[in-house]
């Protein structure tokens, strides 16, 4: 009520106790005064500003601050939907109080993009998680399958600790002769950086032995550098181990200014990225092509024996298309590929879904299944399968394991899991088929 022509404040009675009947059961509850007290405001000024200035002083934290809270980053972040996570309810924890640099959370990101890719505030994960994880590293703070990894890429060059010598023994399955430039030095057009898991891994050699085929086909001027090549580490410097990343391209460096070649072609995507990115921003510039961006242009060159009679799906790798905008090439050379008939997921091209092999999470699958509820490879196979395809097809060398791995496990084995290059060298008549 107005006091002497001013409204009076009111003033709150609290009781320490008090006794709420409801009106329409009869039923009677005794409220402490504390339930109350619940509905107060929980104010910021309680939370220290430490947890910001600790990772806005990292080289590449100072974004994680710009967040603002508009919550567009928690529905394209594929981690949140099997799991509770996204950079919103990441900043949020900081906000809160929460130690990043110890919190298992800080492994979870799979650095896919997506949620800069909507960010109105331009806060960038692909840079605040590695340098957060490079603290965490420092800290002794790491989760031990990826220290593993860490250790096997310094000791041998390569993430699955195989003996450098071997890393061209899948060429003797090719079919066709292989150029090795240690034994055969001189000037090369194609330099085929072969990568970790197209030279170790068994399905990997099996797309590398295809596109061998293929560029032998066409009559390309190829050469791989053999067991003096090394994993050019991109994942590893985006799991937190920047140094170990630079050590291994000043390795990988060095074997490439002791031959002549035009230009390097490379299957994976995160080399492919370091590529372009990480090795021209320290001073080191090459023309490097991934291999579909190679195959596109020469598609009217490739010489069909077959159709293949297949509805297939295709899964836009991360690194290839929201890091580096490439998503015709695959598409061009998965529509030339006689009997070939795509059809596309929800979920493509710009907003695609995650396999969940990036920033390190390939070698994290036992980490993250304590935090989500089926795995991104899981999920994203669940929604290939709903499209009525025969077959999803890939173009980086970690999908492939990944994805048959989940089609086994969710019940989805009639999918098949392709590289396109496989389909191509299929399609071309090639020897020793996958599946024919």
């Amino acid at each position: 009520m107005p006091v002497g022509g001013r409204k009076q404040a009111p003033s709150a009675v609290e009781l320490e106790e008090a006794t709420v009947t409801s009106t329409i059961s009869g039923r009677s509850w005794e409220l402490p005064g504390m339930w109350n007290r619940m509905f107060e405001p929980r104010v910021l000024r309680d939370y220290g500003s430490g947890g910001f200035e600790l990772i806005s002083a990292l080289p590449g934290g100072e974004s994680l601050e710009w967040c603002y809270g508009c919550g567009k980053c928690v529905p394209v972040c594929p981690v949140d939907l099997v799991g509770e996570y996204g950079p919103r309810k990441l900043h949020r924890k900081v906000q809160t109080g929460t130690d990043l640099v110890g919190d298992p959370d800080l492994w979870m990101c799979t650095t896919c993009g997506n949620c800069l890719r909507v960010c109105p505030k331009q806060v960038d994960m692909i840079q605040i998680v590695p340098a957060v994880r490079e603290a965490a590293i420092g800290r002794g703070q790491v989760p031990p399958e990826l220290q593993d990894v860490f250790e096997k890429s310094f000791r041998y060059g390569n993430c699955l600790g195989e003996n450098p010598r071997r890393r061209h023994a899948w060429t003797k399955g090719a079919g066709v002769p292989v150029r090795v430039l240690p034994s055969d030095p001189r000037p090369v057009d194609v330099l085929l950086y072969v990568e970790d898991y197209w030279s170790y891994h068994p399905r990997g050699q099996q797309a590398a032995q295809a596109f061998a085929r293929v560029l032998d086909a066409l009559g390309v001027d190829w050469a791989i550098l053999g067991p003096e090549e090394k994993t050019i580490g991109d994942s590893q410097r985006l799991a937190g181990e920047k140094g170990l990343f630079e050590a291994l391209m000043e390795d990988v460096v060095a074997t490439l200014g002791k031959y002549e070649f035009n230009r390097i072609v490379i299957p994976d995507p995160h080399g492919f990225n370091a590529l372009v990115k990480e090795y021209p921003a320290r001073g080191h510039t090459y023309d490097v092509a991934h291999y579909t961006q190679f195959l596109a242009p020469l598609v009217d060159e490739l010489a069909w024996d077959r159709e293949l009679d297949l509805t297939v799906t295709f899964h836009d790798p991360c690194y290839l298309g929201r890091h580096n905008g490439e998503y015709d090439a695959p598409r061009r050379l998965i529509e030339a590929i006689p009997g070939v008939r795509l059809v596309e997921m929800g979920r493509c091209r710009e907003n695609g879904y995650c396999c969940g092999g990036g920033g390190g999470g390939m070698w994290l699958d036992s980490f993250t299944g304590n935090h989500t509820s089926e795995r991104l490879s899981e999920r994203r196979v669940r929604e290939a399968a709903a499209t009525g395809a025969d077959a999803l097809v890939v173009c980086c060398p970690y999908e492939v394991s990944r994805f048959e791995d989940a089609a086994k496990s969710t019940g989805n084995e009639h999918l098949k899991v392709r590289d396109i290059v496989e389909l191509i060298d299929e399609a071309m008549g090639g020897a020793g088929r996958h599946g024919a």
